[in-house]
Formats: C-alpha cells, sequence, structure tokens
C-alpha cells in the first residue's frame, strides 16, 4: 500500500509502499477513503509532542471501510463505513478508566501517533474505539468531525450553558462547534489571526454575532471562550472577556507557554481549564448530534501525495475548514 510516513520529527513527509497487514484478535482492516489533517498532526510532525512511535503513519481522522476483520472481531461487518479518532486504546483497568475517563487513561495510545494512522491506503484499527458514521457526510466531508468536530463538542461541553461565546481561532474545529452553538440558540463571537478577513467573513456565513482580530475586544462581555489557536497569550486575552463566573476552555492538544497575568482577571470565580483527548461516548453523543444540529463540513481535498503540502497549507492558516487527504 502507499503511504506517507514521517521518519523523525522535523523532517517532511516520505512516500513509501508498505507491506498490507492483516488484521490481529480485535481488529479491523479498512481501506481508507479519507483522513483529515489536523493540527494535532503538525504537532507531532514538528516534535512538539514526544516520543511518537517512529518511523510512524500520521493521521487520525479516518473514515475507511472495513475490508477485513480480525478474530473476534465482530461489532462490524466487512463493507461497513467506520470512523477511527485520536483514541486508538485503553487500558480499561485503570482509576480513569474504570471512572468513565478514559480520555485520561496513563496507558492510552493514539491514532496516527504511537499507532499508525490514515495518511495510507489502508490502516488497522481496534474495533472497540471505531466509531459508526451516519450517512449523511461524503468521506470526505465526515473526517472533519472525528477529531475537530469531536474536541469542539467535548469543549463546548466544558464551556457550560454559556450563551455569548468566544471562539478564538477559527478553523476546522470552530468552524464545527459555531454550528453546534449556533443550534443550541448561543451566540458565537469569533476572533481569528489579525488580518484575516476571509476567516471573519467565513465566520459570519456561519451565523456568528461578531467577528473579528483575536488582538481586538469582545463588542460585549463573554460568558465563555474556547481557546482552539495554540497560542498561550490569547488565554489572559478570554480571560478578560469573559464575565464572573466564566469559564476559558483550552481546547488544543499542545500550546505555548500561557503568559503570567494579573489575579484580578481570574478573580470573581473565573475558570481556566483544558479539554483533554475524547472518550467513546463523546464520539458517540457527537455523531447523533450533529445530524440534528445540521453540522455541514468545509472541506478542501489533496492527494495523498500531497500530504505534506496539505500540512504546511494548514501551519501557515491556508485552509478554509478542514484540509483531508484522499487517497484514491
Amino acid at each position: 500500500m502507499r503511504a506517507q510516513v514521517l521518519d523523525a520529527p522535523g523532517r517532511p513527509l516520505r512516500a513509501v509502499d508498505l507491506p498490507l497487514a492483516a488484521p490481529v484478535a480485535g481488529q479491523l482492516r479498512l481501506r481508507v477513503r479519507a483522513c483529515g489533517v489536523c493540527r494535532t498532526d503538525l504537532h507531532v510532525a514538528d516534535g512538539d509532542l514526544p516520543d511518537p512511535k517512529l518511523p510512524l503513519v500520521l493521521g487520525h481522522e479516518i473514515v475507511g471501510v472495513v475490508e477485513a476483520t480480525g478474530p473476534g472481531a465482530s461489532r462490524f461487518a466487512v463493507g461497513d463505513r467506520v470512523g477511527v479518532p485520536w483514541l486508538g486504546w485503553t487500558c480499561g483497568a485503570c482509576r480513569y478508566c474504570t471512572a468513565g475517563r478514559e480520555n485520561l487513561c496513563e496507558a492510552a495510545r493514539f491514532t496516527g501517533y504511537q499507532i499508525d494512522g490514515g495518511y495510507a491506503e489502508y490502516t488497522l484499527a481496534n474495533e472497540r474505539y471505531c466509531l459508526a458514521l451516519p450517512a449523511g457526510w461524503s468521506d470526505e466531508e465526515a473526517a472533519p468531525l472525528l477529531c475537530a468536530g469531536l474536541i469542539g463538542y467535548r469543549a463546548l461541553a466544558a464551556a457550560g450553558p454559556a450563551e455569548r461565546l468566544g471562539l478564538y481561532g477559527f478553523g476546522a474545529a470552530a468552524h464545527i462547534v459555531a454550528q453546534v452553538a449556533r443550534h443550541e440558540g448561543r451566540r458565537v463571537f469569533a476572533f481569528t489571526r489579525p488580518g484575516d478577513e476571509a476567516a471573519q467573513r467565513f465566520a459570519t456565513e456561519l451565523g456568528a454575532a461578531w467577528a473579528g482580530s483575536s488582538d481586538a475586544s469582545a463588542p460585549e462581555p463573554l460568558d465563555a471562550a474556547i481557546v482552539f489557536a495554540p497560542v498561550g497569550a490569547l488565554v489572559p486575552a478570554a480571560l478578560r472577556a469573559v464575565v464572573k463566573g466564566g469559564t476559558v476552555v483550552c481546547a488544543g492538544i499542545h500550546m505555548s507557554d500561557i503568559p503570567s497575568f494579573p489575579y484580578k482577571i481570574l478573580w470573581g470565580e473565573r475558570v481556566v481549564r483544558s479539554v483533554a483527548n475524547l472518550t467513546r461516548r463523546d464520539g458517540e453523543a457527537f455523531l447523533a448530534l450533529a445530524p440534528r444540529a445540521g453540522v455541514r463540513t468545509a472541506v478542501e481535498p489533496f492527494a495523498l501525495a500531497d500530504a505534506q503540502r496539505a500540512l504546511d497549507r494548514l501551519r501557515h492558516g491556508d485552509v478554509r475548514g478542514a484540509a483531508v487527504l484522499v487517497p484514491r
């Protein structure tokens, strides 16, 4: 099979031919139909996340069709379309797993990080961590739901019942969560890179009440804010924007250092919290909600051979919505 492989952080992806592996107990072999290109892929490729499996096939927003099943795998049948998210395996026995917080499992393994992912024509996945996909989206449209959508959903839940919601960074995750928030009757305020008028127009097209630069003040106080951009300086900015009792959710897996800030912008029972990974329950709940919310994903397809170009475009903020690899 053709694949794009990361040999070491900081090096460009390399096109290779890999042997087609047979699924072992509990696994599915999937023919990859689409794989989203996520900012976390950039963090792995750049070395921001330590100790990846090397060489590594990146990609954890995988839409695939079951081609073969390993011994004991019975949740899905050959021909089924399934999604493979970031969470690829957990121990099931630690204090976090037994408390329903498998996203925090110390032994967890992640797709496209410790497990080869979807920048390839085929992939293997543990069937317990695969998700059934609704029929309302094409393969390319479904791919971003599997991380951008799921993390956005978990972050929105962490923000609480905020009526005025700020979104810092308007990329793949924000453009999905904005639609869910609007469906729930919330008002969305989008903060983009300074001067990024295209992203601001995109946000208003999706129903944002206001869109402006991340260094601008919100036109009115916010009840909560979600920081999707991996920029630590946005955390104090968001704290200044939220009302007393408000919440600032840090939704990225990696962020630059948060600068010191005066206690007075935290005082008043404001909360800063992070969102880490996802659970299978998140996946099932979000994929049930997304059709009801009328979520539509904006995607830009790339050929598998263009995976490095897709990563570079994402790095420079030059993707409207989500980049998706289509290995045809």
